[in-house]
């Protein structure tokens, strides 16, 4: 209830303008009682990341189960990402401009998100290893989180989408999708490992905090 209030005030009044107060006293809870459930502000929405992957799931399980080209689980996975936040599009702006900020516990790479981020990345995985595909092991291991990395790319072209019904994401999700296929197919190609290997490389540099 806490959390369903939240989200309707930041419709309504914007995130910056909604105060835990303001939440507790539509809720119709005391204070305390909704500082018992969620620290501060920054903590419902990790609580709305939480509860928009576990309908994501929901939504790529329906595709997953019908789907064995890596293809059409991508494209059905990413889709389905876009189905469940659209309610939010409104205020998802606002979100992003906050998650930004590198400190912020909002950030899509900081601690406090790691389990909806753990989440995401583990709903691409299941796209991959449930597929068709015949990946190279190192790509296999590694490509979800790259595709994750992808989505995050177009939620960020989603947030700031203005056409009707953000159909320019679903364009782009619908032509991205079909490089991507291609590209995971040629991985397979010898001449190619050198370079993905590479790729790998780069991508484990730039994981290290040292």
């Amino acid at each position: 209830m806490i959390l369903e209030t939240a989200l309707r005030l930041f419709r309504e009044r914007g995130y910056t303008e909604t105060t835990m107060r303001a939440v507790a006293k539509e809720a119709g809870v005391a204070v305390g009682n909704a500082y018992y459930y969620f620290d501060s502000k920054e903590h419902l929405i990790q609580g709305f990341y939480d509860r928009t992957q576990a309908a994501h799931r929901a939504a790529a399980e329906v595709v997953f189960a019908n789907e064995k080209d890596f293809a059409a689980r991508l494209r059905g996975a990413l889709h389905a990402g876009i189905d469940v936040n659209q309610p939010y599009h409104s205020f998802a702006a606002t979100f992003f401009k906050t998650a930004a900020e590198p400190t912020s516990p909002l950030s899509p790479f900081s601690q406090e998100s790691s389990p909806a981020r753990e989440a995401a990345i583990a709903i691409f995985r299941d796209a991959v290893d449930g597929s068709s595909a015949k990946l190279d092991p190192e790509l296999r291991k590694e490509l979800p989180e790259l595709l994750w990395l992808g989505w995050m790319g177009v939620v960020l072209f989603w947030v700031y989408d203005r056409s009707p019904d953000q159909r320019r994401t679903r364009r782009l999700i619908d032509g991205v999708v079909p490089l991507i296929d291609r590209l995971v197919g040629l991985s397979r190609l010898r001449v190619l490992r050198p370079a993905l290997r590479q790729i790998l490389a780069l991508l484990d540099t730039i994981r290290r905090e040292d």
